[in-house]
C-alpha cells in the first residue's frame, strides 16, 4: 500500500491530510498518523498481508513507516480492541487467527440481533435516515469488485445503518462490534467468484424493504444474508 511519495507518513505529530483532484477546503478529512497507522495496519490484516499468528514488531513497524513508536503504539492497541490483533507477554501484538468458531460465534450473534434490530428500525426511520441509508448503499455498491478492504468497512457502514435509526444505542454498537469482527470474513467470502454480484443483490433488495418500511421482508431477507455467507463460510473452512 502506498503511504507517501516517499514511501513514508508525514513527520511524527504532523497530521495527515489526504488531497485528490476535488479537493476542497470543506472536505478535507484530517487524520492523525495513529489513524494513518491503523488503517495501513489494518489492511493488511484484513486482506491477508499479515496472516494468522504473524508477529507484529513495533520497531521495524515504525521503522518502516517513518514514524515514532507512540503513534504505532496507540494503533496496535486500537486494533487489538477490535479484535484484530492480540497480546502477549513477552510476545508483543500477533494478528488474531481466522477461525471456524470465531466465525460461527460471530455470525450467530447477528442473526440473533441483527434482522429484528434493523425490522425495527426500519419502522422508525425518517427521512433523513432512510437517506444515510442510501447513501450507504451507494458507497457500498462504488467500492465492490475494486477494493475488498473498503468493501468490507463499507459493508459494515451498510448494516449499521439500517438499525441506526432504532434508536437503541446498545443495540447499535452491539451490531457495528459484530460487524467489524466480520470484516475478514467479509473479505474472505467475498473473494469467490461471483459472490459480490449476489451480495449486491441482496444488499438492494434488503435497501428496498427498508426504504418500503417493510420491517416482516426486512427481517426475513437479513436473516438469509447472514445466514447464506455463514453457509458459504463453512464450505469454506471445511474445505482449507
Amino acid at each position: 500500500m502506498k503511504v507517501g511519495s516517499t514511501g513514508m507518513l508525514p513527520a511524527s505529530g504532523q497530521e495527515y491530510r489526504p488531497r485528490g483532484n476535488d479537493d476542497r477546503s470543506d472536505m478535507i478529512v484530517v487524520r492523525t498518523l495513529s489513524e494513518r497507522v491503523f488503517e495501513i495496519v489494518r489492511e493488511q490484516i484484513v486482506t491477508g498481508k499479515l496472516g494468522n499468528d504473524a508477529p507484529i514488531r513495533q520497531d521495524a513497524l515504525a521503522a518502516k513507516l517513518g514514524v515514532s513508536k507512540i503513534p504505532v503504539r496507540e494503533a496496535l492497541a486500537r486494533l487489538e480492541q477490535e479484535g484484530l490483533l492480540t497480546s502477549q507477554a513477552n510476545r508483543g501484538f500477533c494478528v488474531q487467527p481466522l477461525s471456524a468458531a470465531q466465525a460461527e460465534e460471530i455470525y450467530a450473534l447477528r442473526l440473533a440481533i441483527e434482522p429484528a434490530a434493523a425490522a425495527y428500525a426500519s419502522s422508525r426511520a425518517d427521512d433523513r435516515a432512510q437517506a444515510a441509508v442510501i447513501a450507504a448503499f451507494e458507497r457500498l455498491d462504488r467500492a465492490a469488485g475494486n477494493d475488498l478492504p473498503q468493501v468490507a468497512v463499507c459493508n459494515r457502514d451498510f448494516h449499521v445503518a439500517l438499525v441506526r435509526p432504532g434508536g437503541r444505542l446498545l443495540t447499535t454498537q452491539m451490531v457495528e462490534r459484530l460487524s467489524i469482527l466480520a470484516e475478514r470474513y467479509v473479505v474472505a467470502h467475498l473473494a469467490p467468484a461471483g459472490r459480490d454480484t449476489r451480495a449486491h443483490l441482496e444488499h438492494r433488495a434488503l435497501l428496498d424493504a427498508f426504504i418500503a418500511r417493510d420491517g416482516v421482508v426486512l427481517e426475513a431477507l437479513l436473516t438469509a444474508h447472514i445466514g447464506a455467507t455463514l453457509d458459504d463460510l463453512r464450505d469454506q473452512f471445511s474445505a482449507a
